[in-house]
């Protein structure tokens, strides 16, 4: 059975889930064979694997870390929420059912058996595993049921590092509180902790460090820098959507729908050279970009109502009058046509209007769909013709099924024969349920060629997603490793508890 160690935070957005990765990477360099384990994820970004199930984002990003194909026994319960007080809940990589924040706390501990078959699959298979916890152990009033950080941790038998954040301030208090927050059987396994974000001088530190050490007889193990290493990141925590101002080069403007799902979907364009890309939240925001992008969305017809009650659909539709194209992926594809049917009350039942820019009627339906898949696109004319005919890839995850009514031209065939993606008849508008279509380097430098030579902006080179990737996660394993006490971590790691 392979060793183990686990990762918990003092606090959500601490780092647990970059930590994590970063062991994951200096392990597999190492020459181990190591998987990320993550119990229970609540989570709007997610990933489909190779067998059609969901996992967490976070999970497929930390076992590409590892060298390894991301697999559900990863990340065996995915909550999805859909309100303030219930989420869609994903059992093994497939829908169990939506439930109620409280329905799900009752039911949490039948589904033990289901967490522990899937980590000691990963046990029997790998020689490490990093698990990651979830918020924080020391929250009193879940610590009863709980099945994702200490509760965890012992049915792993795995010892702990706890993270705290020092740049949002009070990380010694934040340590501190966790640790004697616990029970006594559960601070000993915690075996040492890590201050992560620092900015500064460390020796200034130094005297906390030690005052720490002697208060909570734990030891730190390191102190990570604050560095910018371009990662997934996990749902609205992100910095990534505080992208809000308008900079030099072609303006994309995402609209970040109180639901927003898979916004990895748009990292790319960060990337890209020539291209500012931002996220706008308030109609006073949006102006009159190059590009609108509408994207994922766990709640397609609750995020609709909120365009409209803002007053953003208004002028969306007056940038799209005024020759902006329009792009829609997944739920905001759904929300570019003409009608939404629920008729299963997938989402909140009943029938809606759509944006009407497209010519097309979506139904949710009771199952979803999961599954990678290539394809190609079509040819065809307009600000995006540059894209014609070349290959595309992605991964569906969706509960709709979208019809062209009539008038739609063909953008993109999936190698299964369906239609995928689908413009109006100038081509100015376009909606597709593939996530991670713009990862391919060549389809998104087409995707914009027109637009940026219209604005006589030169396009650039476009770095390889992959390839960037594995120079981010080589970039963080060093970070770590100069960092922390990596022969203390083994030593922790090779004695368990």
């Amino acid at each position: 059975m392979a060793k183990a160690i686990m990762i918990q935070g003092t606090m959500s957005n601490s780092g647990k889930s970059f930590i994590t990765a970063g062991l994951c990477r200096i392990f597999a360099k190492a020459g181990y064979k190591v998987a990320p384990f993550k119990s229970q994820n609540m989570a709007l970004n997610s990933y489909i694997t190779k067998e059609g199930l969901e996992i967490g984002r976070a999970q497929a990003m930390q076992a590409m870390a590892c060298g390894v194909d991301p697999v559900s026994d990863m990340n065996p319960i995915l909550l999805k929420p859909t309100s303030n007080v219930g989420s869609q809940v994903i059992l093994n990589g497939e829908v169990m059912g939506n439930m109620k924040a409280m329905d799900y706390y009752a039911n949490k501990k039948k589904l033990i058996p289901a967490v522990m078959a899937a980590y000691e699959r990963l046990s029997s298979a790998y020689d490490i595993i990093v698990i990651e916890g979830a918020g924080s152990p020391a929250e009193i009033n879940l610590k009863d049921d709980d099945i994702v950080n200490m509760g965890m941790a012992k049915m792993a038998k795995a010892p702990v590092l706890l993270v705290g954040d020092i740049d949002r301030g009070g990380v010694f208090a934040s340590l501190y509180g966790t640790v004697k927050l616990l029970e006594k059987d559960e601070q000993a396994m915690i075996k040492g902790m890590i201050i992560n974000k620092f900015r500064g001088d460390v020796k200034i530190l130094e005297p906390g460090l030690r005052m720490i050490e002697e208060r909570v007889n734990i030891p730190v193990l390191g102190v990570v820098p604050m560095e910018f290493i371009d990662i997934d990141d996990e749902d609205s925590l992100s910095e990534r959507l505080n992208q809000t101002g308008i900079r030099a080069g072609l303006d994309v403007a995402v609209i970040r729908l109180p639901h927003i799902s898979n916004f990895t979907d748009f990292s790319v364009f960060e990337r890209m050279p020539g291209v500012s890309l931002r996220y706008v939240h308030q109609p006073q925001q949006l102006k009159k970009p190059d590009l609108i992008i509408l994207p994922g969305t766990k709640n397609t017809m609750d995020d609709l109502a909120w365009l409209r009650q803002t007053g953003l659909e208004g002028l969306i539709l007056r940038c799209h009058e005024e020759n902006v194209p329009v792009i829609g992926i997944c739920g905001g594809y759904q929300m570019l046509g003409q009608v939404l049917e629920d008729p299963f009350c997938v989402e909140h039942g009943g029938c809606m209007r759509g944006m009407g820019l497209l010519d097309t009627k979506t139904v949710f339906e009771k199952a979803k769909t999961r599954t990678q898949i290539s394809g190609h696109a079509a040819s065809i004319s307009g600000p995006f013709h540059s894209i014609s005919n070349m290959p595309v890839e992605g991964y569906e995850i969706h509960m709709g099924i979208t019809k062209n009514l009539g008038s739609c031209q063909p953008v993109i065939w999936l190698e299964d024969g369906r239609l995928d993606a689908v413009a109006n008849e100038d081509f100015t508008v376009f909606g597709s349920y593939l996530h991670g279509l713009f990862d391919q380097a060549d389809f998104t430098a087409a995707l914009l060629k027109s637009l940026m030579e219209e604005k006589g902006i030169r396009p650039g080179t476009v770095i390889d997603v992959y390839e960037y990737e594995q120079q981010q996660y080589d970039k963080l394993a060093g970070l770590l490793s100069s960092a922390l006490d990596m022969e203390q971590i083994y030593k922790i790691l090779e004695k368990g508890v």
